[in-house]
């Protein structure tokens, strides 16, 4: 996630809203997954 987070920096800087936006969606499909497995494992 820490990676993706570096590219959306990069695609705001260059203005490619497009490539932002899908770097975007992705964490936060990442983000909520992680919530899941650790609620599901007790963390």
């Amino acid at each position: 996630i820490e990676h993706q987070r570096e590219l959306l920096d990069i695609t705001e800087k260059a203005n490619d809203e497009g490539t932002n936006t899908l770097i975007s969606d992705y964490i936060i499909k990442q983000e909520k997954e992680v919530w899941m497995y650790n609620a599901y494992l007790g963390q």
